[in-house]
């Protein structure tokens, strides 16, 4: 494969939760703050710079994160205020990038190339994020190189609030030194893998063969190798066109039975949450369309706080049901599609549900993935 000269920018907000909260608190300002479920059997979603210092880390179980850091600040989180200040962001790109794309609620990737023939790439980037920070008040970093990788590689050294350009003959030097975590692509027990083999920095991954890597990993180890020597053709894929997930049903006759049309929806949404779970997106954006037997076709949409828990889509399915039906009339055709998706897990939405909730979601997935999306289901979604 051909390798493209091409300049991308990775964007990535800084503790974003944390800064959003401190937007609306000036006293949170320069203090450990913590935020997640609040009970004792909540885990951490976010926290500050200030709190980490203490051990503190997203995932910890919150109990532990109050035994080590008991003075922070701990905050439930308020998923609203985040899309708000997410979407404000990605409106403040969408208005001068060229293409971008948003792959989480706190990052885009940008592609510029091309633009250091005008403007130079570096400097129209810092301008953007100042422009970013002056507007929103979030602070927020950028790595500026020549593929995705090594820019979000090049962001994660920039941190906090600041921004790393590694220009193409610097590449490998830079990656070097830098322990084989960094590489995004590297899991746990990929990780562990390659330090059984006594490989602990970048350096080292870019002095093995390629064969050596393949013949242990497969394909994953010539992708690990191209990375770890600053190769990766991956395209930023325009957000403009991020998939939807949509989901729609027939009626063998037409009706207008609202509690079947009702239950009809509720197995949609029950499928495509367990759908956007499994590919660990979130979405914020949430369509529904009714086609009333003379086939006229209408649609009403709500964007709403990121989220995958079909408990919570399910109540704006209801309300945009109820505000579109109004004509009385027989349903041919009732879908739902969610879009403006973003890659995330459950953990953004610890802090709005109890853990038993959480837990049960969990379990449930389980299950589907072990036995099929049928073996578990609500009961308005059983035929009578």
């Amino acid at each position: 494969m051909q390798d493209i000269d091409r300049t991308i920018a990775h964007l990535d907000l800084d503790t974003f939760f944390v800064s959003a909260e401190r937007l609306v608190n000036s006293t949170l300002h320069g203090k450990p703050v913590i935020i997640g479920g609040i009970s004792d059997r909540g885990v951490v979603a976010s926290c500050s710079y200030e709190a980490r210092k203490y051990g503190v880390h997203s995932a910890m179980p919150m109990k532990m994160a109050r035994h080590i850091c008991s003075d922070a600040f701990f905050i439930r989180g308020d998923m609203e205020l985040y899309s708000k200040y997410s979407n404000l962001v990605t409106q403040i790109i969408h208005e001068k990038a060229p293409v971008y794309e948003k792959t989480s609620i706190d990052e885009h990737y940008l592609d510029i190339t091309g633009m250091d023939r005008f403007f130079g790439s570096h400097r129209w980037m810092q301008e953007l994020r100042h422009t970013i920070i002056k507007e929103t008040g979030l602070p927020i970093s950028f790595g500026l190189s020549i593929n995705k990788t090594v820019s979000k590689i090049a962001t994660g050294e920039a941190k906090p609030n600041g921004e790393l350009y590694v220009e193409k003959p610097h590449v490998r030097s830079f990656l070097a030194p830098l322990s084989i975590r960094k590489i995004p692509m590297i899991g746990e027990k990929t990780f562990r893998t390659l330090r059984s083999m006594g490989v602990g920095n970048i350096a080292t991954l870019q002095q093995m063969p390629v064969n050596l890597m393949e013949n242990i990993m497969g394909k994953n180890g010539i992708e690990i190798w191209r990375r770890a020597n600053g190769i990766d053709n991956t395209p930023v894929q325009p957000y403009r066109q991020q998939k939807s997930i949509s989901a729609e049903h027939t009626f063998e006759q037409d009706t207008s039975d609202v509690a079947v049309i009702k239950n009809m929806l509720t197995g949609m949404v029950e499928k495509l949450c367990y759908e956007l779970r499994s590919q660990q997106k979130l979405t914020a954006c949430v369509t529904v369309k009714i086609r009333y037997s003379n086939f006229d076709t209408h649609t009403k949409q709500k964007r709403i706080p990121y989220t995958s828990f079909d408990h919570v889509i399910n109540d704006i399915v209801k309300e945009l049901f109820d505000q579109l039906y109004t004509r009385r009339m027989l349903i041919r055709l009732a879908g739902i599609r969610l879009n403006h998706l973003v890659q995330g897990t459950q953990q953004l939405s610890l802090f709005e549900n109890t853990p038993e909730t959480l837990n049960l979601y969990n379990a449930v997935d389980r299950i589907k993935k072990k036995f099929g999306k049928q073996a578990v289901t609500k009961a308005v979604n059983l035929q009578p």
